[in-house]
């Protein structure tokens, strides 16, 4: 049995190699539907220490109210807010697909774009009418 060298002939793993994968749209809105999914379980617990807050008594709602009413608090609301909107137009997309309707590769770009795009611009729209009536 000889020894062979195998050394530089086997192939390398791709996420050894800089550069093998370009960031596609596609990747870019899978990624940010699963951390919108994330964010919205995680706001779920914010959404519910309000809601205990609420049925507790007046101090404990006004401590809520205060910690939301913070910037950090409003940041917060504002993620969730996108997260909500962006799983939602998310969600609408994937219907789509499964119609089967949209399905050309034009199309698919433009769900793409229309996702992330949409999920920020609505989240806007929200947050603009939400001071507007404040």
């Amino acid at each position: 049995m000889t020894d062979v060298d195998l050394k530089g002939k086997r192939p390398i793993s791709p996420h050894v190699q800089h550069g093998a994968y370009k960031l596609t749209l596609s990747m870019v809105t899978s990624i940010s539907h699963r951390m919108s999914g994330v964010a919205l379980y995680v706001g779920l617990f914010f959404l519910a220490y309000w809601l205990i807050a609420l049925a507790i008594g007046p101090e404990a709602f006004e401590t809520a109210q205060t910690l939301w009413g913070s910037i950090l608090g409003r940041l917060v609301l504002f993620v969730f807010t996108w997260a909500l909107m962006h799983h939602m137009i998310g969600g609408i997309r994937h219907f789509i697909w499964d119609i089967p309707a949209m399905m050309e590769k034009p199309q698919i770009e433009f769900l793409y774009r229309a996702t992330l795009i949409g999920g920020f611009v609505s989240t806007l729209i929200i947050w603009v009418i939400g001071y507007a009536v404040m």
